[in-house]
C-alpha cells in the first residue's frame, strides 16, 4: 500500500481524513457493541456520529463534485481508468443508504437493538472496502490525472465546505497521527489558523465527549483514540 510520499501531489491530509474516518468507525463499532447502556440512545445523542457525517460527507461531496469530473474529462478515451472511477463513486453511492438506515434505526425505538450492530457492521465493511479500493487504486489514478491547479481546487473546496466547522475538524482529523505528519499538515494552513489550532481547537476538541460514554468506562472514547 503507498504512503502519502509516494506522490507528486500533497495526500497527507487525504491519508489523514480516511485514517480518522477508519478510527471514528472503531468507535462507532463499539457504541453498536456497547452492553452498559442501550446503544441507539447513546449512538443518537453523540457528538460523534454527527461529526462523522457531516466531515463524511464533506469529503465524498468534494470528490464527487470536483476531483471526479475534472479526471472524467481528461480520461474521456480511456475507458479502464473511467471504469475505476465509476466504481469509486459507486462505492460513495452504497454508504449513503447506511447512513441513512442507521439514522432510522436510531429514531425507531421498536427496532431490534442487534439491527443496529448489523447496521454498523455493514457501513464499516463498505467504508472500509472503499477506503482500500481508492488509496490502493484511486490515489494514483488522482495524482497522475488531475492537475496542480485541479488538486488546489480541491483542496479549496474542501476548506469551503469545512468553514466555520474548522475548529472542530482539524483537531478531529489529526487525532492519533504522529508529530510529524501533523506538523506536515499543520504547515499547509495559515500561522493564524495553526497559533488557534494549538491554543484553542485541541484543547476544546480534547474536551468534547464525543460518544457519550463516561470516562474511565471500558468503551470510553479516551481509551480508544
Amino acid at each position: 500500500m503507498n504512503t502519502a510520499m509516494d506522490y507528486k501531489h500533497d495526500m497527507a491530509m487525504m491519508f489523514a481524513f480516511h485514517d480518522a474516518l477508519r478510527r471514528e468507525l472503531g468507535h462507532i463499532a463499539r457504541v453498536a457493541a456497547a452492553g452498559t447502556d442501550d446503544p441507539r440512545r447513546v449512538m443518537a445523542t453523540a457528538a460523534g456520529w454527527q461529526m462523522f457525517k457531516d466531515y463524511l460527507h464533506v469529503h465524498h461531496g468534494c470528490e464527487d463534485d470536483v476531483l471526479w469530473p475534472a479526471m472524467e474529462k481528461t480520461l474521456a478515451d480511456r475507458p479502464d481508468d473511467l471504469a475505476l472511477l465509476a466504481a469509486l463513486e459507486a462505492e460513495h453511492a452504497a454508504i449513503d443508504p447506511l447512513l441513512n438506515a442507521i439514522d432510522a434505526t436510531l429514531a425507531n425505538a421498536a427496532t431490534p437493538p442487534e439491527r443496529l450492530g448489523d447496521l454498523t457492521d455493514a457501513l464499516a465493511t463498505t467504508h472500509n472496502a472503499h477506503l482500500r479500493h481508492e488509496e490502493g487504486e484511486g490515489l494514483s489514478l488522482i495524482d497522475a490525472t488531475v492537475t496542480d491547479e485541479q488538486w488546489q481546487d480541491f483542496g479549496q473546496e474542501h476548506a469551503k465546505r469545512i468553514g466555520p466547522d474548522a475548529p472542530r475538524v482539524f483537531p478531529w482529523m489529526l487525532d492519533g497521527l504522529d508529530n510529524a505528519k501533523t506538523d506536515h499538515i499543520l504547515e499547509a494552513i495559515p500561522e493564524p489558523l495553526r497559533a488557534a489550532y494549538r491554543n484553542q481547537w485541541l484543547s476544546a476538541y480534547r474536551q468534547l465527549d464525543r460518544w457519550g460514554v463516561p470516562p474511565g468506562s471500558p468503551e470510553s472514547p479516551r481509551e480508544w483514540s
